[in-house]
C-alpha cells in the first residue's frame, strides 16, 4: 500500500501536465484571429491572470470568464487560486461538467496534506454524472480507485478512457504511461491490450505535432473576456508560451512540449528564440534529433 501512496502522489502530480496542459486548455484552432506579431526579443509580457482578473470583474457572472481565469491560474501553477474560480464557474454553469472536473483537479492540486482530499471526489463525480465521457473526471476517478487499491479497476477504466478518446487525443500518450506505471509496480500485465491500441503517430492525418497552435483559452473564452483589448490578449497568450517554456526547463524530455514551444515562438514572430527552443531541445534529447530537426523544418525554425 505504501507503495501504492507513493505512486498515487507522483501520479496525482504529473496529472497536471496531462490534464491542465491537454483536456482543461484546449488550443486555439487556426481559423482563430492570430494576435498581432510583437516586436523580436521584446518586454516581457505582463502576467496574463492578471488581465483574467480584470475580466471577470467586468463580467462576473459569466461562467465562462472564471473558467479561462481558473484554467491560466492553473497554467501558472496556482491551484490554489483556481479553486474558487473554477467554484464559481460551477455555481453558474452547475450543468457543465468541465466546470466540475476541473474544480476536482484544481482540488487535487491544492491540498498539500491530503492527494485526493473528499470535495475533489464530490467534484468529479459530479463531472462524471453530467458527461459520463467527460475525460478528466474519468481519469483522476481511475486515479482514485489506485488509491483505493483496485489497480486493475483503475487501468480498466483508463484503457476505457483510451477507448472512447478521438484519434490523436493529446492526453493518449500520458494515460497510457499511467497505465504501464500502475502496472508495473503493481507486476499485472497490460503488454497485450497495449499492444492493441492504435498506434500513436505524431505524423498521424491529423498533422504533426508542429501543425498545432499556440496552446491558449479556447475562442468562446476569449469572447467571454470581451474586455480584454487585442493587446491584452496578445499579451495572455505570450505569458501562456512563457509558461510553457518555464515547465519545460523542468521537464525537458517532453517532445511535444518542445515542438509547441517552438510553434508558438513562429507564430509570435519571436525567431529568435524559436532557434533557441530547437537546440535545447535537441541537448536535452539526443536520440531525439531527427525528429526535432523534421518538425523544425516544417515550421521553418531557421537553424543555427
Amino acid at each position: 500500500m505504501a507503495a501504492t501512496s507513493r505512486y498515487g502522489i507522483a501520479a496525482l502530480a504529473g496529472a497536471g501536465v496531462l490534464l491542465a496542459g491537454t483536456v482543461g486548455w484546449k488550443l486555439m484552432p487556426h481559423d482563430a484571429a492570430p494576435p498581432p506579431p510583437p516586436v523580436e526579443n521584446s518586454v516581457a509580457p505582463a502576467d496574463p491572470v492578471a488581465a483574467l482578473q480584470a475580466a471577470v470583474h467586468q463580467k462576473p457572472d459569466s461562467a465562462d470568464a472564471w473558467m479561462a481565469l481558473g484554467e491560466a491560474q492553473m497554467a501558472a501553477d496556482n491551484a490554489a487560486g483556481a479553486v474558487p474560480s473554477f467554484h464559481r464557474a460551477s455555481t453558474l454553469a452547475p450543468t457543465r461538467a468541465d466546470a466540475w472536473s476541473a474544480l476536482g483537479e484544481a482540488m487535487v492540486k491544492a491540498d498539500p496534506r491530503d492527494p485526493f482530499p473528499a470535495a475533489a471526489i464530490r467534484a468529479f463525480r459530479k463531472a462524471a454524472a453530467i458527461d459520463p465521457k467527460d475525460p478528466r473526471a474519468r481519469y483522476f476517478l481511475g486515479v482514485r480507485r489506485d488509491l483505493d487499491g483496485d489497480h486493475k479497476g483503475a487501468i480498466d477504466a483508463w484503457f476505457a478512457l483510451l477507448k472512447d478518446s478521438p484519434p490523436g487525443a493529446r492526453w493518449a500518450a500520458d494515460v497510457r504511461r499511467t497505465i504501464e506505471q500502475v502496472a508495473r509496480i503493481n507486476k499485472l500485465d497490460v503488454a497485450k491490450r497495449l499492444a492493441a491500441l492504435p498506434t500513436l503517430d505524431p505524423h498521424s492525418a491529423l498533422g504533426t505535432t508542429a501543425g498545432a497552435a499556440i496552446p491558449g483559452p479556447t475562442p468562446e473564452q476569449l469572447r467571454a473576456a470581451q474586455s480584454l483589448t487585442p493587446s491584452q490578449q496578445q499579451t495572455m497568450v505570450a505569458g501562456m508560451v512563457d509558461k510553457l517554456e518555464a515547465r519545460l526547463a523542468r521537464d525537458p524530455a517532453n517532445l511535444d512540449g518542445w515542438v509547441m514551444l517552438m510553434r508558438s515562438r513562429m507564430q509570435l514572430g519571436q525567431t529568435n528564440k524559436a532557434a533557441a527552443a530547437l537546440d535545447e531541445a535537441r541537448k536535452a534529447n539526443p536520440g531525439a534529433t531527427a525528429r526535432l530537426n523534421s518538425e523544425a523544418a516544417t515550421l521553418g525554425v531557421p537553424r543555427r
